[in-house]
């Protein structure tokens, strides 16, 4: 695996941050390790010096220690955690967490002094799932993480049995899809002993997959953030001479002269009339993320500090109630109905605490219902309602509008992530892009019960998909392709799906035939071969009374994507 890399590569190399997390005996430590040792990225003299101290002590090699920062924990043979450990492949340049799922990784990831954008999630053959393993699922989809392998280690200790990982990979599957989290990879291995870390091993013939410094290079990373739709918080407001200069921060984006904005909440729009600067070698038409800056606009608005800009095609979230993740580190307790002032990038308001729906223990990271506040140090989903409409995105989308703080008088109180919008409750999956929601039907289950005589369909997920998510694409009677398009032509939206992730949600009139496969909101594949077919197919289900039954014997198939089981799914 080892390569050369010059400090010029090194400088503009990929750089993607995962977190590891699983029971606390179930191999982390080993597998960081020996991720550290066969990508050679250890210091010079390291596995020496292991080597040494673990005869001295009488105690066996283990890469486990390789992650001890100091000789006196390793002569005592213990293992410290983690937080930020280097290593590279041909492809990229990584940082790995190693979490140790307590309230300190949860407090730096909803902080920002983590930010994990795929993780690994460890399981050990022999002993299972355990309690631990779903409560570090549930991390993961507290914390909005989505790209996701399930790493099976200790291989060897079960022979290297494919009836035990099917029977691990199953289990995990169907707790994790309860989380809304589809992993992407369930990957066998044995850390202690390298097979399939480095290379395919040969001891798992009927893995056909690749092992995980390979697979590890197939997450994709998060987009850059000058690449993430505009958003420009406002600071402040200036007057100079006759303009009125709008400053701020850009989190993410890029503005040009011209560009037309629109500035939240308040849903009005204008032209960007120029970039101010102080000095001729200064001036310029376009600015991007991270850069502090003032603009002046077309049209005269009354603009004020917290105030939001973005472009009209992908505008963030307005409004006056969501639900958060939120760590609670107050003196007092938070609870229902009590009020705070959020800040939430310049945006400042009140809000109250409309309902906290569930608790976790930061001990044992179980999760309790029904309560009333929350403790020091606990971590809550809650949902909130602000006095004033507020501008966000979901963290997942975009962190610096998706995190915020709890001010409790003159004491910052609480942190959080935004989870979602706050709505009545789902019936269905909805699809959510570019102010457009979609409710589709398409990720329902089918099974046929023969004590009834009758197919009953179960409706599996539940969830709000934003742009750039992972989908279910495959269920237990259902397999879609990983590239589709999806036409309604009730609400006259479209989806664009490609490579398993929801990339766009836009108008009907917008959409054109690309030739892939073509499916409705409720999963029925739509016989379309041609755009010409696409427009005889739009104008038969456009048209006033149509008659349903036809349309769907002419143009539809259920069987293409779908199957039904027998019993309940």
């Amino acid at each position: 695996m080892s390569e050369t890399i010059t400090k010029q590569e090194t400088a503009t190399r990929e750089v993607l941050k995962i977190v590891v997390v699983g029971h606390v005996d179930h191999g982390k430590s080993t597998l960081i390790g020996r991720l550290l040792y066969d990508t050679e990225s250890l210091p010079e003299g390291a596995i020496d010096k292991v080597k040494r101290i673990s005869k001295e002590t009488g105690k066996p090699f283990e890469y486990a220690y390789l992650l001890d920062a100091f000789e006196e924990e390793q002569k005592q043979g213990i293992t410290i955690d983690t937080t930020s450990l280097q290593f590279h492949t041909k492809k990229r340049d990584y940082v790995i967490i190693d979490a140790p799922g307590h309230v300190e990784f949860l407090k730096n990831m909803i902080s920002g002094a983590a930010n994990a954008e795929a993780a690994l999630l460890m399981v050990d053959a022999k002993e299972g799932i355990q309690e631990q393993s779903k409560r570090h699922g549930y991390i993961l989809s507290l914390l909005g993480i989505r790209k996701v392998y399930v790493v099976i280690n200790k291989m060897d200790l079960v022979d290297y049995s494919q009836e035990r990982y099917e029977e691990i990979k199953s289990g995990m599957q169907d707790f994790l899809n309860k989380l809304h989290i589809f992993p992407l990879k369930f990957i066998p291995v044995s850390a202690v002993n390298g097979e399939n870390i480095a290379s395919k091993s040969d001891k798992m013939p009927w893995y056909n997959d690749q092992p995980i410094l390979e697979a590890i290079d197939e997450f994709e990373k998060d987009k850059e953030l000058v690449n993430k739709p505009l958003r420009f918080p406002i600071q402040d407001v200036y007057k100079f001479d006759d303009r009125r200069i709008i400053a701020g921060r850009i989190e993410t984006g890029v503005l040009h002269v011209g560009d037309e904005i629109v500035i939240q909440p308040g849903n009005k729009s204008t032209h960007v009339k120029s970039v101010a600067y102080w000095a001729p070698r200064d001036q310029t038409d376009n600015v991007s993320a991270g850069m502090s800056v003032g603009i002046t606009v077309e049209d005269e608005f009354f603009n004020c500090r917290g105030e939001v800009i973005s472009h009209r095609s992908s505008q963030p979230l307005v409004g006056d109630a969501f639900d958060v993740n939120l760590f609670w580190m107050g003196k007092k307790p938070l609870t229902v109905g009590a009020t705070y002032k959020l800040k939430l990038a310049t945006q400042e308001t009140m809000c109250e605490i409309a309902e906290i729906k569930h608790v976790v223990d930061t001990n044992t990271l179980g999760t309790a219902e029904d309560v009333q506040s929350v403790g020091t140090n606990g971590v809550a989903e809650v949902t909130l309602k602000t006095k004033t409409p507020v501008v966000f995105d979901l963290f997942k989308n975009n962190h610096a509008m998706g995190r915020f703080v709890l001010v409790d008088g003159y004491d910052v109180s609480g942190g959080g992530i935004v989870s979602g919008e706050a709505e009545g409750a789902l019936v269905h999956s909805v699809f959510s892009g570019g102010g457009r929601r979609l409710e589709v039907t398409l990720f329902d289950e089918f099974f046929y019960a023969p004590e009834d005589r009758q197919v009953f369909k179960n409706v599996t997920h539940v969830s709000v998909f934003s742009e750039e998510d992972i989908l279910p694409v495959k269920g237990k009677t259902y397999a879609y392709p990983r590239d589709f398009d999806l036409t309604d032509v009730p609400s006259g939206l479209a989806a664009r799906v490609r490579g398993g992730k929801l990339e766009s949600l836009l108008p009907l009139d917008e959409y054109a035939y690309a030739g892939l496969p073509v499916l409705t909101a409720s999963g029925l594949a739509v016989r379309i071969s041609s755009a010409e077919d696409w427009e005889n197919y739009r104008k038969t289900a456009q048209t006033t009374g149509v008659d349903i039954v036809a349309l769907c014997t002419k143009w539809m198939d259920f069987g293409t994507y779908h199957t039904i089981c027998f019993g309940r799914v």
